[in-house]
């Protein structure tokens, strides 16, 4: 690569997701930290119906008050999986007076919450088109991205937890006393009550009782096809750490503790009190914690990413509990609102740099992918068109290939 050339990086934000808005915020964030001298950003948009655009209007976040795909410049996309583009096709079903057009990208940059977005499904496309993209790989992301596995995977860790239970939206609809049942036989009121894939806090309740629980399953199964039930952890201290880095070489930030005017940070707190998602909640930096238990924290944070195989950014969300100073991990998530600049900061580290940082993350993430053999040939088609297909199935023997010990 040139070393006057620009590196073109793609911001993709909005997603067909209950966090749309959210993601919104956070793309125009993470475009406005870009260095304009290094880089040369792309706005990429996904509407709520799943349509794909670009366009300079796109950049501007008061033009979302609007309808703004409709404003001149806005034109519509598609990210290509063949590797032979290794970016956006532009005006992709173009007519007579317009032609299609290749845009390459360097680097994609996932500024997506949640569902289509952090779930893995966003990373699993941009891992088939060969385009390097910032934060978690797809089975990190959709580790993290799903509250049951990632309880699953981090108790075989050793990583603290809450306890939880957890079942499918077509078990309630067929036996919801049995649920209760057997949630109440295994769990103790107060509960919380989760949609399995969702952030933001979005379709979370609280429940004190079978009432209030019922109540909230029901909410929960029209926004998630699994439900999460766990113990609420009386009176918690929220413990909040963001990790930079992949591989052995990763980084806790300092903690925070948000100050929540209910019993859990609810989604009008998270992102409606200053426009600026997670930054603007009130939060005490750091967190008013012994050192001990702040580098304690900051351990299972690491931990925590490790287990999962994860890369570039997280935030991972802890609840503390006051009289017996227990930790526990709440959620990890990979694409954090804000992309907890904020924690960053007080690290020392502009947003500027981070967004930097994560791209050469995604770089060596890259690397370290092509390091892997893809192409690996044996006449195993030549010889099923010599004998026909039928013989393939109860074939006692496959073709050899001396220079490989794997079979096929």
């Amino acid at each position: 690569m040139s070393a006057k050339r620009k590196s073109v990086v793609g911001v993709i934000f909005g997603g067909r997701s209950v966090e749309h808005d959210v993601s919104i915020i956070s793309g125009h964030q993470v475009m406005r930290a870009f260095d304009p001298e290094r880089y040369e950003v792309l706005p990429i948009y996904i509407d709520r119906q799943g349509k794909w655009f670009t366009g300079e209007p796109l950049r501007e976040l008061k033009n979302f008050k609007n309808e703004v795909t409709s404003f001149k410049g806005v034109r519509d996309v598609v990210l290509s999986p063949s590797v032979q583009h290794h970016g956006l096709i532009i005006n992709p079903t173009s007519g007579r007076f317009e032609k299609s057009e290749i845009q390459r990208l360097d680097v994609v940059f996932p500024a997506l919450h949640g569902t289509h977005g952090e779930d893995g499904t966003i990373q699993g496309l941009l891992e088939m088109a060969d385009i390097p993209y910032v934060g978690c790989g797809v089975l990190a992301s959709a580790i993290a991205n799903d509250k049951i596995m990632t309880k699953i995977v981090l108790s075989q860790q050793g990583v603290p937890i809450v306890e939880g239970v957890s079942f499918s939206r077509a078990e309630w609809l067929t036996d919801a006393d049995k649920v209760i049942s057997h949630i109440t036989h295994e769990l103790r009121y107060p509960l919380f009550v989760k949609p399995a894939t969702l952030g933001s806090s979005i379709g979370i309740s609280k429940a004190a009782d079978e009432a209030a629980l019922r109540a909230a399953i029901q909410m929960a199964i029209h926004m998630d096809s699994r439900v999460l039930v766990e113990v609420a952890v009386e009176q918690p201290t929220e413990i909040n750490c963001a990790v930079l880095g992949y591989g052995d070489n990763l980084r806790a930030s300092v903690l925070e503790q948000p100050v929540s005017w209910d019993q859990f940070l609810t989604y009008e707190e998270k992102y409606m009190r200053g426009g600026e998602g997670m930054k603007s909640a009130e939060r005490i930096i750091p967190a008013p914690i012994s050192a001990e238990l702040t580098e304690k924290i900051r351990g299972i944070a690491l931990q925590a990413f490790r287990a999962i195989e994860g890369r570039g950014t997280a935030r991972i969300d802890f609840l503390l509990k006051p009289d017996t100073q227990e930790v526990f991990l709440n959620e990890i998530n990979t694409m954090p609102g804000s992309l907890a600049f904020y924690l960053w900061q007080e690290e020392g580290l502009s947003p500027r740099e981070v967004v930097h940082m994560l791209v050469d993350v995604a770089r060596d993430a890259d690397a370290e992918k092509r390091r892997n053999t893809y192409d690996y040939q044996t006449n195993l088609v030549e010889m099923t068109a010599q004998r026909g297909l039928k013989g393939v199935k109860g074939a006692k023997t496959l073709p050899h290939n001396p220079k490989s010990t794997s079979r096929a």
